[in-house]
């Protein structure tokens, strides 16, 4: 259940919005105490806050720039000022909406929701999962990969090859880009040149108990599989 705050000091628009919000669901929270907006925001941590802007004490500016220092917390701004600064100026402190009083109930029930699905929903953008970090270390000060102790040395080309590969690891390298990274001029380079390279390559990781952790992608490329080198020793 979504928790939507009201700030707002009329008390029969305050209590028309809450009443229509809970018959869709959605907890509210009121605030009647304008000395304890604050503290409210803060007790309760609520989904979306609905921020009039004319209001006792301190204004619904004010309010936008103490949300925004601490949270991302969406602000749908509902004021009776129509004026185009306002809401310029609304946006501009953090309101990710501005709404003109008199209300249009089911203007602001569509805007909630699409808010509220845009930032907790199905749009919402998911942060990546946190990939561990692999065990396999790189030194370019002598092109040698190493792990738990054990050394293994590289040429040149084989610590650029490895490099690559582990950066965009568990996504498909292709041939082309791996031969533009290793040689300037690739028209002069034989292709079995590369193959060679990462034969080496894997043959080393082997040594210090990696096994299938560079796979082949016929004829598209290779592909450095980081569950492989993460946690499957073999």
């Amino acid at each position: 259940m979504f928790k939507i705050m009201i700030v707002e000091d009329d008390s029969k628009i305050r209590t028309l919005i809450t009443d229509i919000l809970r018959k869709y669901s959605y907890e509210v929270v009121e605030v009647a105490d304008f000395l304890q907006v604050e503290r409210i925001f803060e007790q309760e941590s609520p989904h979306l806050v609905l921020l009039d802007l004319n209001l006792p004490y301190y204004d619904g500016f004010y309010y936008c720039r103490v949300f925004r220092r601490i949270t991302t917390v969406p602000i749908i701004v509902i004021s009776a000022r129509d004026e185009e600064s306002s809401q310029v100026l609304s946006m501009e402190l953090g309101a990710d909406d501005y709404i003109v009083k008199p209300l249009n109930i089911q203007v602001l029930l569509a805007k909630i929701m699409a808010i509220l699905r845009r930032n907790y929903g199905e749009y919402a953008v998911k942060p990546e999962p946190e990939k561990e970090p692999l065990p396999i270390h790189l030194d370019d000060r002598n092109f040698s990969i190493s792990c738990n102790g054990l050394v293994q040395e590289l040429s040149k080309n084989e610590y650029k090859l490895l490099k690559k590969l582990m950066e965009k690891q568990d996504t498909i390298v292709s041939r082309e880009e791996l031969l533009e990274e290793l040689w300037d001029d690739v028209h002069f380079v034989v292709d079995n040149t590369l193959t060679v390279n990462v034969t080496r390559v894997k043959s080393k990781l082997a040594n210090l108990g990696f096994q299938d952790v560079i796979k082949v992608k016929r004829g598209v490329g290779y592909i450095f599989d980081s569950a492989m080198a993460g946690g499957t020793r073999q």
